[in-house]
C-alpha cells in the first residue's frame, strides 16, 4: 500500500501546478466540449448521405424489400437530424450554464437551502447532495421537450412508440425518484470516504465503487427494473426447453429466465443476462419472442452465452475499474486547487477549500477530450468481442457435441438480419461514425465475418 500512495504522490507532483497557475479552466472547457460536439456534429454530416442510398448492400439485397429498406432509410435519416438538433442544443445549453456560472449558483443556493433546514457550510456532505440534485433537476428540464419529441414524434411516426404520457411522466418522476434514494446516500458514503481518507482515498474509494456495483447488480433486477417492466417467467414451451438444455450443456449458472413486457414502451427488441458469477438471470423481451422463431432467439442468446464463457463482462469491468483508477489517481491535484474554482466563478471563501464535489465535477469537465477518446477505444474493444461471441455460437455444436446446433451461424445469422429488418436499423454506416459511436459490428461486418468463420471451418475440415 505503501508503493501505491508513493506512485501516487509523484503524479501529484508532476500536476502541482494546478493548485497555483491561474489557468482559464473555463475556456479549456468550454473550448474541447464544443470541439467534441463539433467533431460529432462532422460525423453526422458524413453518416447522412448514406440514407439516400436506394438499395441495401449486396449482402443483404435478398433479406430487404424496397419497401423496408426505404423505411429503415427514413428512419436513419430522421434519427440523424435529431441527433445533430439535440446535440448542438444540449452543447449550447451547458456552454450558457457554464458561461453564466451555474455551477456556482448551484453551489450557493444549495447552501442556502441546508441554512433553512437549520444546517450550516460546515455540513459539507449535506450541501454536496443537496447542490447535484439542484443541477440534476434544472439541467434536466430543459431537456424534457427533446425526450418527448423523441418518443412521442420521432419514434411514433416510425411505428415503434408504445409509452402513453401518463407512462413518460410516471417513467421520469420514478427515475427522480431512484435517483434520490440512491444517489444521496451514494453521495455521502462518496464524500465520506474522502473526509476520512484524506489524500489515501484512491484504494478505499475503489473498493467501495467496486462494492456498490456488486450491490447494484442485485438491486436492479428484484428492485428497480420491476417499478418500470414486469418480469415473468418465461411460459413453459420449445424456447424454454431450448434455452434450459443450451444452458445446461454449458454449465451456465441459470438461475431465472424471463420475458419482460418491452413492448409497453416500444416495438424494438433485445435481450440480455445480468447476475452474480454463481447466479445468472436471461431475460428476453416479449417484442424479440414475437418477431423471432425459437430457434433463432437461441442463436442470439447462444451469442450472449459467448460472452459469458469469454469473460467479457469481467474483463470489460476489470478494464472499466483501471479507468476510474486512473481518474482517481489524477485527482487529488484539482482537489487543492482553488484557481481551478475561481475559474468557474466560485466566490474567494469556497475557492479557498474547495469542496470535494465541486471539484470533483469541475476535474470530470476537464476530462472531457481524453474521456472522448477512452470511449472510442472501449467501443473497439466491444466490438472485438462481439465478433468472438459470434464465433462462439458457430461452433457451440463441437463443445457441446450436439449435431442439432451444428446450424446455430446460419440462425445466427438469420436473427441478427430480422432485428435489423424489424427495428428499421442503419445498413450503411460510415466507418468513422461506426468507429466513434458503435460497440458492435455493423451487420454487414458481422456476417461476412461469420462466413469467413464458416468457410476456413470447412478447409480445415477438407
Amino acid at each position: 500500500m505503501d508503493f501505491l500512495h508513493t506512485q501516487l504522490n509523484n503524479i501529484q507532483r508532476h500536476l502541482a501546478f494546478v493548485a497555483v497557475d491561474p489557468i482559464d479552466w473555463k475556456f479549456y472547457v468550454q473550448s474541447f466540449s464544443w470541439a467534441v460536439t463539433l467533431f460529432e456534429s462532422y460525423l453526422l454530416i458524413r453518416q447522412y448521405p448514406l440514407y439516400s442510398k436506394k438499395e441495401p448492400p449486396a449482402a443483404l439485397a435478398k433479406h430487404f424489400d424496397a419497401g423496408v429498406f426505404e423505411k429503415s432509410q427514413n428512419y436513419g435519416k430522421d434519427k440523424a437530424k435529431f441527433a445533430f438538433f439535440s446535440g448542438i442544443f444540449k452543447q449550447l445549453l451547458d456552454s450558457l450554464l457554464l458561461h453564466y456560472g451555474f455551477y456556482a449558483w448551484s453551489w450557493t443556493a444549495a447552501g442556502k437551502l441546508i441554512t433553512k433546514a437549520g444546517y450550516g457550510p460546515e455540513y459539507e456532505i449535506l450541501q454536496s447532495i443537496a447542490f447535484v440534485f439542484i443541477l440534476f433537476i434544472l439541467s434536466s428540464l430543459p431537456t424534457l421537450p427533446l425526450q418527448a419529441y423523441g418518443t412521442f414524434v420521432l419514434e411514433e411516426k416510425h411505428g415503434f412508440n408504445k409509452t402513453t404520457p401518463r407512462i413518460f411522466v410516471t417513467d421520469i418522476l420514478k427515475g427522480w425518484g431512484i435517483a434520490f434514494v440512491l444517489g444521496a446516500p451514494f453521495l455521502a458514503a462518496f464524500l465520506y470516504i474522502f473526509q476520512w481518507a484524506g489524500d489515501r482515498f484512491v484504494p478505499w474509494l475503489m473498493a467501495f465503487m467496486i462494492s456498490f456495483q456488486l450491490i447494484m447488480v442485485i438491486l436492479y433486477p428484484t428492485v428497480i427494473q420491476p417499478l418500470f417492466n414486469k418480469l415473468s417467467p418465461l411460459p413453459e414451451g420449445d424456447l424454454r426447453n431450448r434455452i434450459e438444455n443450451l444452458a445446461g450443456k454449458l454449465k451456465f449458472p441459470l438461475k431465472h429466465l424471463y420475458e419482460i413486457d418491452g413492448s409497453k414502451r416500444s416495438s424494438h427488441s433485445n435481450a440480455y443476462f445480468f447476475g452474480l458469477p454463481w447466479s445468472k438471470h436471461i431475460v428476453i423481451f416479449d417484442t424479440l419472442i414475437q418477431q423471432s422463431k425459437p430457434e433463432e432467439v437461441e442463436a442470439v442468446l447462444a451469442h450472449e452465452l459467448g460472452h459469458w464463457y469469454y469473460l467479457h463482462p469481467t474483463k470489460m469491468l476489470a478494464i472499466s475499474q483501471f479507468h476510474i483508477f486512473t481518474i482517481l489517481a489524477l485527482f487529488p491535484a484539482f482537489l487543492h486547487a482553488p484557481p481551478l474554482l475561481r475559474s468557474f466563478d466560485f466566490p474567494k471563501a469556497v475557492a479557498a477549500k474547495p469542496p470535494t464535489l465541486v471539484a470533483f465535477l469541475l476535474f470530470q469537465m476537464i476530462l472531457t477530450p481524453i474521456e472522448t477518446v477512452v470511449s472510442t477505444a472501449m467501443n473497439a474493444v466491444s466490438r472485438k468481442f462481439e465478433w468472438e461471441a459470434d464465433r462462439f455460437a458457430l461452433e457451440l455444436h463441437e463443445m457441446v457435441k450436439e449435431d442439432s446446433m451444428k446450424d446455430m451461424g446460419e440462425r445466427l445469422s438469420k436473427a441478427l438480419i430480422q432485428l435489423h429488418v424489424k427495428n428499421l436499423s442503419t445498413v450503411w454506416v460510415d466507418w468513422m461514425y461506426s468507429a466513434y459511436h458503435h460497440s458492435h459490428p455493423t451487420l454487414t461486418e458481422r456476417l461476412k465475418a461469420l462466413e469467413s468463420y464458416k468457410s476456413t471451418k470447412e478447409k480445415k475440415a477438407l
